[in-house]
């Protein structure tokens, strides 16, 4: 899969031509994985059908959500039913018409081991006390038709047959979520860095300044050869964090997937950046994927948690081995 996500990566509405789209895939994982036969019957096969979309309701705007353990949105049990509360944005696809369905990751045990505290609980977009507050632009941006959004719950209820997996078991879910999810992201970044390095040669051998094509002047040579050695290493680290999910389950391949999440949409943002260097203005428009592609880029290193957060793991592991 990861081979596949690196060729949809190379145009931005390629996962969704494929259903394989964030967050539907990752949604669709957690319903495979972790749902009710009831539960996968009425979400998860419309969804592998294309016939609904989702969304993933996990970051909060008055928490610091680099600590995902912070979040505050609660999920209290009354009789039989569930009811939520709490503030959410950047939900990824909450503003798609055809959004059917969320996945609510709230607090449901204070008192409860750090990791056991929460739980993530379906929620149909229709239900009362879901309000889109606002979309939210990136780069002055909307991501039509999906978009990302404010979102506040103010009790609503559910029936507790929609918690997924039980109690507390919020980041068991998200641990077998986010890290195979991350393969996904990763590949695809790979993928459009290849489109955007494809782009800035291509366009450097059919422009010339100075008397020479735009691609042989000054340190572009240079730039294009470390953009490619860049981008295959980006390439296998993923393929081997991949391959070590595989072979071992993702809990084991912690190190390799924070890896591959601070090299991935780096490399990806290098490139973009010295392609839109070398188109110039029309680099920066709407002419070129470039722009979108640099935004996607720079955002991919706060939503797949933010670049100090992956390497303070990988530093806590490797002192871990010198016990």
């Amino acid at each position: 899969y990861a081979v596949l996500a690196e060729q949809m990566g190379r145009s931005h509405f390629a996962p969704e031509v494929f259903n394989c789209n964030a967050p539907d895939t990752g949604n669709m994982e957690v319903l495979w994985k972790y749902g009710s036969e009831a539960q996968k019957a009425q979400w998860l096969t419309p969804l592998l059908n294309a016939e609904i979309r989702s969304v993933f309701f996990m970051t909060e705007p008055d928490v610091a959500s680099s600590d995902a353990t912070n979040m505050q949105a609660t999920i209290t049990v009354d009789g039989d039913e569930l009811v939520l509360n709490g503030k959410k944005w950047w939900s990824t696809g909450v503003g798609d018409p055809r959004c059917e369905v969320g996945i609510f990751m709230g607090l449901s045990d204070p008192e409860a081991p750090r990791h056991s505290r929460h739980s993530m609980v379906l929620v149909p977009m229709n239900t009362p006390g879901v309000t889109i507050k606002r979309m939210l632009p990136v780069f002055g941006g909307f991501d039509e038709p999906s978009g990302h959004g404010e979102v506040w719950f103010e009790n609503v209820r559910v029936p507790m047959d929609n918690l997924i997996h039980g109690l507390g078991r919020g980041f068991d879910i998200a641990q077998g979520r986010l890290g195979p999810g991350r393969i996904h992201h990763c590949m695809r970044a790979i993928g459009a860095s290849e489109r955007a390095l494809e782009l800035m040669i291509q366009r450097g051998m059919s422009r010339e300044a100075f008397g020479k094509p735009l691609i042989k002047l000054g340190g572009n040579p240079e730039r294009v050869a470390e953009l490619r050695i860049a981008i295959d290493q980006a390439r296998l680290l993923t393929q081997y964090a991949a391959w070590k999910i595989d072979e071992v389950g993702a809990m084991q391949a912690l190190s390799e997937i924070s890896a591959i999440k601070v090299v991935a949409p780096n490399v990806m943002q290098q490139v973009v950046d010295e392609a839109i260097q070398l188109f110039g203005g029309a680099g920066v428009s709407n002419d070129t994927p470039l722009a979108a592609l640099f935004a996607m880029a720079r955002v991919l290193r706060l939503a797949d948690g933010p670049d100090a957060v992956h390497r303070s793991l990988i530093a806590r592991l490797e002192f871990a081995k010198y016990r």
